[in-house]
């Protein structure tokens, strides 16, 4: 039996990168066969079930992120506490804890991280194909740059919005098309999270004296509260995308102008 919308591989992993012929809309005429843009021949595939997965994944990820933020309290309190004196067997234990709950958050940030990222390159690589259809000509960047874009430092922190802002546009409603707002707040909330996290990681593993352990989970507690922020709106964006490219599939390709006689 047919599989229009490709539930039969959920997850695309058979074909990740969308290069054998997918199955297609049954509704969408312009899917029928593969369009040659100028990147090269491009199917319209369903984005749905990859869409869903990515923003359950995100999910997770703001779950450990919570973890890590209670992780980070304990870890001031017990900082806190010692700065003010405080040496008691009750502290000892708290300090235990507190190290194994920065572990644990760190053990599922990691865990949940990886599989998102990978998941989600998977995603937005078919995005970037299906605007193609939509759009054969309003992409600056080859779609190698989908996944590639993410790794290669520098270009790393404006090549993945361009091609967003591409994707987006492309598959916005041609009657009315939608503000960049949502993408600019993701990718800015994405930048500052990255940045956050870093100098904070680098904080705890540099902090040796107890003033410096305070500062490392003032900026720790910061950074995963604003990683929680960032997985929301990733969250968002993720969703916002993929509606707009399987409505627009659903809807078929753009009726003609009409011609003035």
């Amino acid at each position: 039996m047919a599989d229009p919308l490709g539930t039969a591989d959920p997850l695309g992993m058979a074909d990740p990168l969308g290069t054998a012929p997918p199955p297609v809309y049954p509704v969408a005429p312009h899917a029928e066969l593969p369009l040659q843009s100028p990147h090269g021949p491009a199917w319209l595939r369903s984005p749905v079930v990859l869409g869903r997965t990515v923003a359950i994944l995100l999910g997770a990820v703001a779950v450990a992120d919570v973890v890590a933020v209670w992780a980070d309290l304990a870890l001031l309190d017990v900082s806190d506490r010692l700065a003010g004196g405080d040496w008691s067997a009750a502290l000892e234990h708290d300090s235990d804890r507190a190290d194994g709950l920065v572990a644990l958050a760190g053990v599922l940030q990691t865990l949940t991280y990886v599989a998102t990222i990978v998941v989600f390159l998977v995603w937005f690589h078919r995005v970037r194909v299906n605007a193609e259809v939509f759009d054969p000509f309003g992409h600056r960047k080859k779609r190698g740059w989908a996944i590639g874009g993410w790794f290669v430092p520098v270009v790393n922190l404006w090549f993945p919005r361009r091609i967003a802002i591409d994707c987006w546009d492309a598959s916005s409603p041609w009657e009315k098309p939608r503000s960049h707002a949502l993408v600019n707040t993701w990718w800015t909330l994405w930048l500052l999270s990255l940045f956050a996290g870093e100098a904070g990681d680098r904080a705890y593993l540099r902090a040796e004296e107890i003033e410096e352990y305070r500062l490392a989970a003032r900026q720790m507690l910061f950074a995963d509260s604003l990683e929680i922020v960032a997985a929301v709106f990733a969250a968002l964006f993720v969703l916002a995308l993929t509606r707009m490219q399987d409505d627009r599939a659903r809807r078929g390709p753009r009726e003609p102008e009409p011609v003035a006689v």
